[in-house]
């Protein structure tokens, strides 16, 4: 095997949300089996303060601001009939660096960390590519597309033009990684019929790691626990629209319900860059909206119980898995279950209306003694099931050129 360039939409640094959590372990499995090139972009300050750690464990590394304005990707996207989704991420530096990268080392496989990354391959390379879509960008704008007017326009056309990227890619690649079983099955529902015979797809899960998300080895967050309890969490990337609307949905569906049952429960939001709306809500009707924080540990731990209204949710919800490692009893909606192989009702309770997820909650908060339990289980099922080394067994496989399995 030679060397692998890594194409990744976000510095693998720090492992703080999803698609980094995900990227950072892959990353990380690589850099043990060749020497690895980076190609990435970094967001903010925060970012760019993980240079170290990524220059550590990378050959070589280019690391590029994304500082595009979205507006200016979207007439750029229009101009030349392409997502938006891959304008934002187009820049000429990085261009340069993998061209000149692969005109200099012998790399021999390409894996592409999400579908924007794509567009850096070169049509003549010969060497491997692994496309890890993660999930199906494409159906998650379908979806939004329900909206009225302008913005569902946009959604409408960024899913059609996604699908059609995700189905070149698949072509493209010598195969394409999905996140679970539903994922991968979505996704080749999705392309051409007379492409699904030719490409491979392949599942690549996600795991996490029960050492570091541990119950016994932190200290519940103080000012969580001066509120009175019972206490409901919901952790997440707090710009992204899909949390949002769940957070949103407790506060104005489920928790006026638990409130009726038991007044002293509050809600608490959990997690970087919430939107205007939410900060609107911090501190009214039991809702507490804390924004980024160092460790998410202590505040799952200070928590009774995570509520994840999701409903639009594709693939797994890293967030469930964090939950359930912390031995915290869990309710959730349908589509953040998909892709969780733990047992309804032993290691989590599934419900999908408002009412119903009041329900569940009440139930649970009423339990102390089941609530524990399965929090218990929760945490078990996690590190039997869904450890990161399990999660990445079939990785040097996948990358490995074809000689090198016959040898």
């Amino acid at each position: 095997m030679g060397e692998i360039l890594f194409l990744c939409h976000r510095i693998p640094f720090p492992p703080d949300r999803g698609d980094k959590i995900r990227s950072h372990h892959v990353l990380k499995e690589l850099a043990r089996l060749a020497p690895v090139h980076v190609a990435t972009f970094v967001d903010d300050e925060g970012d760019l303060a993980a240079e170290a750690e990524l220059a550590a464990i990378s050959r070589s590394y280019r690391l590029v601001r994304r500082t595009k304005p979205l507006a200016l990707a979207g007439l750029e996207a229009l101009a030349r009939r392409l997502p938006v989704s891959l304008t934002a991420f187009h820049h000429r530096l990085l261009s340069d660096y993998v061209a000149a990268l692969l005109a200099t080392r012998p790399i021999s496989t390409i894996y592409v960390f999400s579908g924007q990354m794509g567009q850096y391959v070169p049509h003549d390379f010969a060497g491997r590519v692994i496309v890890d879509f993660v999930d199906v960008d494409s159906a998650k704008f379908d979806a939004y597309a329900a909206a009225k007017g302008l913005r569902g326009w946009i959604d409408a056309r960024e899913g059609r033009l996604l699908r059609a990227e995700e189905a070149r890619l698949a072509a493209r690649a010598d195969a394409s990684l999905l996140i679970s079983s539903a994922e991968a099955e979505l996704f080749m529902d999705r392309l051409p019929e007379d492409l699904r015979n030719e490409v491979t797809v392949r599942v690549l899960g996600n795991g996490i790691d029960s050492g570091y998300f541990d119950p016994a080895t932190v200290e519940a967050e103080p000012r969580m626990l001066a509120c009175p309890g019972p206490r409901l969490i919901f952790t997440g990337q707090m710009d992204y629209a899909p949390n949002v609307a769940a957070a949103l949905r407790v506060i104005d569906a489920i928790l006026p319900a638990v409130r009726q049952r038991l007044p002293e429960a509050s809600f608490h939001v959990v997690g970087r860059n919430p939107d205007r709306e939410l900060l609107g809500r911090d501190g009214r009707n039991g809702c507490h909206v804390w924004g980024r924080v160092a460790d998410m540990r202590p505040w799952l731990k200070a928590a009774d119980l995570a509520i994840v209204p999701l409903e639009i949710a594709r693939g797994v919800q890293n967030k469930v898995l964090e939950a359930m490692a912390m031995a915290l009893p869990v309710v959730l909606t349908e589509g953040a279950a998909t892709g969780i192989d733990a047992e309804r009702g032993t290691h989590f309770l599934v419900a999908d209306n408002d009412e119903a997820l009041a329900a569940a909650a009440l139930a649970s908060l009423a339990d102390n003694g089941g609530a524990a339990a399965m929090g218990d289980a929760a945490r078990r099922w996690i590190v039997d099931k869904a450890n990161w080394q399990a999660a990445l067994a079939s990785l040097p496989a996948l990358i490995a050129p074809p000689a090198a399995h016959a040898a």
